[in-house]
């Protein structure tokens, strides 16, 4: 089915996207500050939001081994909705917060419209470039649910902040959804695992809240560190959820637990 490998490509570029936002963004801010240079304009914020994320992109469909003029029709995709909405923009029909919302939401029909243009290359899904024989490149390809889950909580380590207790209850909806999705329920004992999952840390926020104060959170902090090991166990197991996707989890719910603990020690 042509479908599936487009809807992973898609998924892809939209994880390898966030990345390059996530890592361009906070170090041009950076090179700006020390450098004393003045913040961009909303537009030319929403310009560079587009090159990170074009960065991110072109960088995993070259390594996925896709053609240089898919890759530049998608890089298009990025550009385009930006400049469509430059326009009003500029005439005082939208405001800057309307101009990032609306280059985000249009983004995604372009990518799917450049996918579409060339669904052939996309079904068969190019194979990844053989392994790069540098250890550090190799662990980096390997290893990039890892990267990207660090990118995405790297403001946590500098701004450690409690979460509140309902938060725990994403950590079991999140694998009975997946499990849902990708029909997990036929396997024996699947289920009957994420349902008790599910139980025990409904339990654990409810006790959370009925506790309050400092000792509440130190139980969510221990609730989301406690499913960074029920993620590796999914991921050794290769049960319910893809490894990506638990590799992933567990990097977040780890430094998350973490960094509650620090903010709660630290005050």
């Amino acid at each position: 089915m042509w479908l599936r490998p487009l809807a992973r490509h898609l998924l892809e570029m939209g994880l390898a996207m966030v990345a390059g936002m996530l890592l361009l963004g906070p170090a041009r801010a950076s090179l700006g500050a020390a450098f004393d240079l003045a913040p961009a304009t909303p537009g030319l914020g929403a310009l560079l939001m587009a090159t990170d994320m074009s960065i991110g992109m072109a960088v995993w469909m070259g390594y996925r081994g896709h053609s240089r003029v898919a890759t530049g029709e998608m890089v298009l995709a990025m550009y385009a909705p930006v400049l469509l909405l430059l326009v009003p923009y500029r005439a005082g029909l939208l405001d800057a917060d309307a101009l990032l919302a609306g280059a985000h939401l249009l983004i995604a029909p372009a990518m799917v419209a450049a996918v579409l243009r060339r669904r052939a290359e996309y079904a068969r899904h190019p194979t990844a470039r053989p392994a790069p024989r540098h250890p550090l490149a190799r662990v980096l390809a390997q290893r990039w649910p890892a990267g990207l889950a660090l990118l995405m909580t790297a403001d946590n380590w500098t701004s450690p902040v409690p979460l509140a207790a309902h938060t725990l209850l994403v950590l079991p909806v999140g694998y009975l959804v997946i499990g849902t999705v990708r029909r997990q329920w036929g396997v024996p004992g699947n289920l009957r695992l994420q349902l008790g999952g599910l139980a025990g840390w409904s339990g654990l926020a409810l006790l959370a809240v009925l506790l309050g104060g400092s000792a509440g959170q130190w139980l969510v902090a221990v609730g989301w560190l406690g499913h960074a090991g029920w993620d590796l166990l999914h991921h050794r197991t290769r049960r319910v959820v893809p490894r990506g996707y638990a590799e992933w989890c567990a990097v977040i719910d780890a430094v998350l637990g973490i960094t509650i603990m620090l903010a709660l020690v630290t005050g």
